[in-house]
């Protein structure tokens, strides 16, 4: 019998399969059927087996693992309902639970998850406003405290069983950290039965690294986008490179085809095309790397410099209320990108005797200082939210950059809503430049491959 036909498990697939394309990811009609074969194939029995079948055929990339995972134990629980123990004791619970973490025993930290949002993760006092809170959960158990505890006893216990001591600490906090994961499911997987999967799907489980908004990724979403620099930038090259050999053959010259076609009466049989000159263009980027827009600036900077071979030459510069030329350190930041503009602000000149940004005095200050890195092949790109502090936006300084380059585009992290709102000079600098929203990382690689030159 096939096990699909069961119009329950059929939903919950579809279920699963519509939640994973609301979050970006690619599944076709055939990944969805693979998935049904391998469910019939797997059966129910190990829910651990399942999930491994499942994700093989409806993933593409490995990246997009925290997202299946999230959405598969909503549609595919761990179980049903809520155990219905009563009141747990707090401190007999971290007792146990620093035991599991000890010994490394994930079923058991499994069932204490379950065990710790039954106990301390529900709210509310009446049916309608009952909910079970991840978040309130760890709070109260606080298990990120266990750390110290934890490694003593496994030092007592067997020496480490050769960890040194760095290793054995990310060894703890890895467990913590699965924890915390699993903490978060159950609490997810409650709130779904009574809200239903699908909403719960839609709002709760957290986008991919390349669909989290720039000005609101936390640090470590950050880091995970910079890992993901150098597949991105392997991808874009070889789309600029087609892009480039379809240019090199070139556009077809009117005059010289109708001229040839005489010779076979008036049919354009040989087209004569316009052959460019090959030379690859030099690329400028002018980045704001103060506050939340920092983040923004690192993954992009780190981007074109992957990118660097594309270009006949590339030139980064890095302002606050000053800027500076920062092309050395971004060499060396693409092999250590963490906390790059941390790094630029620590070691360039971007500030001067304040802090805040200031768009205008840092353009003007450009268009002075540096006015021979930009030329007719030069594309420039500025990367900014361009919130001035009331500051002057300097739009003469802006106009003059566009009439020495060959192109310039405005990257805003904002989105565009927010444009002119406050002490925002987007839309002014908008009437000058090309200003185009850029708010995730998915957004920039397609802007990337769209408007680098060739």
């Amino acid at each position: 019998m096939n096990a699909v036909a069961d119009p329950d498990l059929a939903a919950r697939l579809t279920g699963l399969v519509d939640a994973l394309r609301a979050h970006g990811v690619r599944v076709g009609t055939g990944e969805t059927v693979d998935a049904a074969r391998a469910v019939e194939a797997l059966g129910l029995v190990d829910r651990d087996r399942l999930r491994e079948g499942l994700a093989a055929t409806l993933l593409h990339t490995a990246g997009r693992r925290p997202v299946f995972d999230a959405v598969f134990d909503l549609y595919f629980p761990r179980g049903v309902g809520a155990p219905g123990a009563g009141p747990a004791d707090r401190d007999d619970l971290r007792e146990r639970l620093a035991a599991a973490l000890a010994d490394g025993d994930a079923a058991l930290t499994a069932r204490l998850a379950v065990e710790a949002v039954d106990g301390f993760g529900g709210y509310g006092s009446s049916p309608a406003s009952d909910g079970w809170s991840s978040y309130q959960t760890l709070d109260r158990l606080r298990p990120q405290t266990l750390l110290a505890r934890v490694r003593d006893e496994v030092r007592a216990r067997d020496g480490a069983a050769g960890f040194g001591d760095r290793l054995l600490e990310d060894e703890i906090r890895r467990r913590i950290e699965e924890f915390r994961r699993l903490v978060a499911a159950e609490a997810r997987r409650r709130v779904a039965e009574r809200r239903g999967r699908d909403e719960v799907a839609r709002r709760a489980v957290a986008p991919s690294a390349d669909r989290v908004d720039f000005l609101f990724a936390g640090k470590d979403r950050l880091a995970e986008l910079r890992r993901t620099v150098r597949p991105l930038a392997r991808k874009l090259a070889t789309r600029l490179a087609a892009r480039r050999r379809r240019a090199a053959r070139g556009s077809i010259d009117l005059r010289r085809t109708l001229r040839g076609s005489l010779s076979t009466g008036g049919v354009p049989v040989r087209p004569v095309l316009r052959r460019r000159r090959p030379a690859r263009p030099e690329l400028v980027l002018l980045c704001d790397v103060s506050g939340s827009v920092s983040g923004f600036s690192d993954f992009t900077m780190l981007l074109v410099q992957a990118l660097h071979d594309q270009f006949s030459k590339v030139r980064v510069f890095a302002f606050v209320n000053r800027i500076d030329e920062v092309t050395g350190l971004l060499v060396h930041g693409a092999a250590d990108p963490e906390d790059l503009s941390g790094r630029i602000r620590g070691e360039a000149a971007v500030t001067g005797w304040h802090g805040s940004s200031d768009y205008g005095t840092a353009l003007g200050e450009f268009t002075e200082r540096y006015a021979d890195a930009v030329g007719p092949r030069t594309t420039v790109f500025v990367l900014g939210d361009a919130r001035t502090n009331t500051a002057d936006p300097n739009l003469p300084a802006v106009r003059e950059l566009a009439g020495r380059a060959r192109r310039v585009y405005w990257l805003n992290p904002e989105q565009r809503s927010r444009w002119g709102t406050g002490d925002s000079a987007a839309p002014a600098y908008a009437e000058l430049v090309e200003m185009h929203e850029c708010r995730t990382a998915r957004q920039l690689s397609a802007l990337v491959g769209r408007l680098l030159p060739v």
